[in-house]
Formats: C-alpha cells, structure tokens, sequence
C-alpha cells in the first residue's frame, strides 16, 4: 500500500481526500496544515498531495526534494513564480501540478484542445465558471486550465490573449480572445462550461461537480500513478494517458 501525505489536511478538501485514500486501500501517512513540517511529513510518505496554499508551496516541494519522494501539486492560484519553482522542483523530483484532479475535468480539457485546433479564429471561446460563496480566487484554477488548453491548441498566448472582467464600454470583443467569468454563490463545487461561439452556431462543452470527493478520487489515482516515475513534471492528461 502507498502512504499518502496530505498537506492541507484540515480544509474540505484534506478530509475528502483522507476519504478517499481509504477507499482506494491506501495508507494515510499524516497530515499538515500552517504551522506543520512539510519534510517530516514527507520522510513518512510514499508520496505527498499538496491543498494548501501557493504561500506554502516552496516549502512544500523542497520538503519532496529533501526526502526525494514525487509531490501532487492540486492548490490553486499559482502565480508565473509558482510555476518556476515547480520547473525546478522536477529536476530533481517527480512533480505533478494540475489545476483540477478530477478525471471529468481532465477529459474536458482535452476535448477541448480537440475542439480549439480544429475550429477557426472566427469562433470565439469564452469560458464561465461558477463556484461556491466561499472560493478566494478567480477565474478558477479550472478554468484557466481549460483555456490554457484552448490557447496551446492554437498557438498563442493565453496571458495576453484572456479577457476577463468586462464592465463598462469595454468595445468589440477581440479576435482570437478567450474571455473568462465567475460566479460564486451557495455551494457550488464546481461547474464549468467551455463556449465555443460561431456565425449562427455554437458548442458547449460542459463539467459539473456534484461532490468534491470526485477531486479527491482523482488525486488520489495521479498520487499512485505518481509514484516510481522519474523525475519530470507531469500532468492528470498522462495519469488518463491523453
């Protein structure tokens, strides 16, 4: 059996988690929240699953790289310097950063760079997501993963090419655009549709979550995946070999 390290272990998402990792047979190695040691944590796992905060995150990995175990990166709101730091991290370790775990979502994504490489610039993708009252950041993790997913199909820039927060005369939508928007409200676990806008016909391609703990089965299956792989920096695409 792996023993799986949870950091965040106290949030919503750190109890499905344990949840899940006992119905998948698994072993709980521990969990830690602010204030605990990532590196005794990860001295008594297999591997770690990381739902903290992106504040956390560098002492998270360098707790992986000290005990040389493979780290699931599921928190989100990770900033350009967070990516570095996992770059980094995967030289030495086997670092999985997704931002939504769930196998669905993961699918979603690829359907839709399918979908994005195929059809033309003249239809415009917009991406809306809705989740509960209490979620901090936005666009969300998901959301920017799916439209990372559209802009790499198409070769550009997702940085420069989102549109997000229109208020206001803000003029003609732009071409090749990928807009974002979020609403919050209620409990929500996560829903998210990907609109694919052409001249007198459109596309939805759609996630919804009913429950968190399809976020937990998926992390817990990249977290065992995870482990025995060289070092590198992978993806939940390669856990569904997509």
């Amino acid at each position: 059996m792996a023993r799986i390290g949870i950091i965040g272990s106290e949030g919503r998402m750190g109890k499905a988690l344990a949840e899940a990792i006992a119905a998948a047979g698994e072993t709980l190695a521990g969990g830690i929240d602010k204030g605990g040691d990532p590196l005794a944590l990860a001295r008594a796992s297999d591997v770690l699953v990381d739902f903290s905060s992106p504040h956390a995150l560098e002492a998270n990995l360098e707790a992986a790289m000290a005990a040389s175990i493979p780290i699931l990166i599921g928190t989100t709101g990770l900033e350009e310097r967070h990516h570095w730091l996992c770059d980094a991290a995967a030289r030495t370790v086997p670092v999985l950063q997704t931002g939504n775990t769930s196998l669905g979502v993961t699918m979603l994504a690829h359907l839709v760079r399918e979908a994005a490489a195929r059809l033309g610039e003249d239809w415009d993708i917009e991406i809306v997501e809705t989740h509960h009252r209490m979620k901090v950041d936005a666009p969300s993790g998901t959301a920017l993963l799916l439209g990372e997913a559209a802009a790499a199909a198409r070769g550009i820039d997702l940085a420069s090419e989102a549109e997000r927060g229109r208020d206001g005369i803000t003029g003609a939508r732009g071409t090749g655009a990928i807009g974002f928007a979020s609403l919050r409200g209620g409990t929500v676990a996560g829903d998210h549709t990907v609109h694919f806008l052409g001249e007198n016909e459109r596309i939805a391609l759609s996630h919804l979550a009913e429950n968190r703990l399809i976020f937990a089965r998926g992390a817990v299956r990249g977290a065992q995946w995870l482990i025995g792989k060289a070092r590198g920096r992978y993806g939940m695409g390669e856990v569904l070999g997509i």
